[in-house]
């Protein structure tokens, strides 16, 4: 009996090692300095993505749009404030209905007689759904003409069928059919865009309309729009007249995802008398930082290059002696180094500018920037200003945490980690090369796949 407990309440020396064994190794894991953290990138917010331009594409021809025009207009245009001229933007947007905003733009410039003329607009907007602009109604109020307008667009994704109207409703003089309203309707999908336009309400005889269609294939982009001076009255003739035809042709690689490299090209034959040459590239650079005012383990971050040309020459037999057959070109460039700064040059045949934005991502935002443009004909500079108070982004964007943080396809293994340090997950750089930008914040995402 005694040998049998004594075989039941003690241990035999194999388990006892074993036992022993086991608890030296988690005595030696437990004193192991923790892993290193993985290295992160920060991704800052662009300045101003996606831009307000983008808002209201459903109501002008896709023609207008692809081939890279969106883009350069926003390169060419934002921030370059015009010469003697101080601009006040202030884009607010209620947190009770995010479903509505207001931006108003005031233009102070001097004046020889009055001292300085102020001119101004306020445009209300309405959005059905926050994260599909192609839905909206706004209305405009303006010191100039026209004094009020409604713009209005719809669009049924399940049918891929739009509506749109721009209608003045307030003008002290209308002159073309185009002063008193556009409606149009269209067809949008991720391949192919065609549509028309048209005034409903005549003038003196004048029934203008225009039509575009736009198809894609691969990288390669084309289409043609139509397109009559609004003073013309015979359709059928109209339609065989050469000079109210353009033909577009484009290469494009990228989405239009911020942290996704593009690259566009396109060429386009307008109206049989210009042939326009254009090119447009968003680069995506990571430099290494050194930050004192991150952690360890930020080792880098995320800046945005973009560089656009346009050329375009006179190739109508017409104007070959005048003077407006001189060719003409721009070249822009910018650089966004981190979530404050960013410079911009622009270079053309008369003048050049340089332009210097800082924003400060309180709520709401406040952004400045100042223009400096030389005339190459008086050798003389200017200045121009500009100040934008914003509150229509996310409410992630504050000065506590301006920065999203992105890890390499290396490290992924590591993101619970980063989600229990930093409570919220990182981006995968996998997941924007590969086109899944269903994670990424909104103002991350690509504009849009409809055309």
């Amino acid at each position: 009996m005694g040998n049998l407990l004594t075989t039941i309440l003690l241990p035999s020396p194999i388990s006892l090692g074993l036992a022993l064994w086991k608890m030296g190794n988690l005595f030696m894991k437990s004193n192991e300095p923790p892993p290193p953290p993985p290295p992160l990138v920060l991704v800052p917010p662009l300045f101003d993505f996606p831009p307000l331009a983008a808002r209201t594409r459903m109501v002008v021809p896709a023609y207008d749009v692809l081939f890279a025009k969106l883009s350069l207009r926003c390169l060419f245009d934002d921030y370059f404030e015009p010469e003697k001229h101080f601009i006040t933007r202030i884009m607010l947007k209620p947190l009770e209905d995010p479903h509505v905003d207001l931006v108003a733009t005031f233009h102070a410039s001097p004046n020889e007689k009055s001292g300085t003329d102020v001119e101004g607009n306020a445009l209300f907007r309405w959005q059905r759904d926050l994260d599909d602009p192609h839905t909206f109604v706004d209305f405009l109020v303006s010191t100039s003409e026209p004094k009020c307008q409604l713009r209005s667009c719809t669009y049924y994704p399940r049918y891929r069928l739009g509506a749109f109207g721009v209608f003045p409703l307030l003008m002290q003089k209308r002159v073309n059919a185009e002063d008193y309203g556009v409606m149009g309707l269209r067809y949008g999908s991720e391949n192919l865009s065609f549509g028309t336009s048209f005034m409903p309400f005549p003038v003196s005889g004048e029934r203008p309309i225009s039509g575009w269609i736009v198809a894609r294939r691969g990288n390669l982009t084309a289409g043609m729009q139509y397109k009559p001076p609004l003073e013309q009255k015979q359709i059928v003739s109209d339609l065989m007249d050469m000079k109210n035809w353009s033909y577009a042709v484009g290469y494009g690689v990228g989405s239009t995802s911020p942290l996704c490299p593009s690259f566009n090209f396109a060429l386009e034959l307008a109206r049989n008398s210009q042939l326009i040459a254009s090119f447009y590239q968003h680069i995506v650079v990571q430099r290494r930082v050194n930050n004192p005012f991150e952690s360890n383990q930020v080792v880098g971050i995320t800046n945005y290059i973009d560089v656009g040309l346009e050329l375009a020459t006179r190739v109508d037999k017409v104007s070959l002696d005048e003077r407006t057959n001189k060719s003409m070109f721009q070249l822009a460039a910018s650089w966004q180094a981190n979530k404050n700064f960013l410079i911009k040059g622009k270079l053309g045949a008369a003048k050049s500018s340089l332009s210097l934005a800082f924003k400060s991502w309180w709520k709401p935002s406040f952004t400045f920037s100042v223009t400096a443009t030389n005339d190459h004909a008086t050798k003389s500079t200017s200045f121009g200003f500009g100040l934008r108070i914003e509150d229509l982004r996310q409410p992630s964007y504050q000065r506590a945490d301006p920065n999203y943080v992105m890890l390499t396809p290396s490290k992924e293994h590591l993101a619970e980690g980063v989600l229990r340090d930093l409570g919220k997950r990182p981006v995968f750089q996998s997941e924007v090369d590969s086109g899944n930008y269903d994670r990424l914040p909104r103002e991350l995402k690509p504009i849009g796949k409809i055309f």
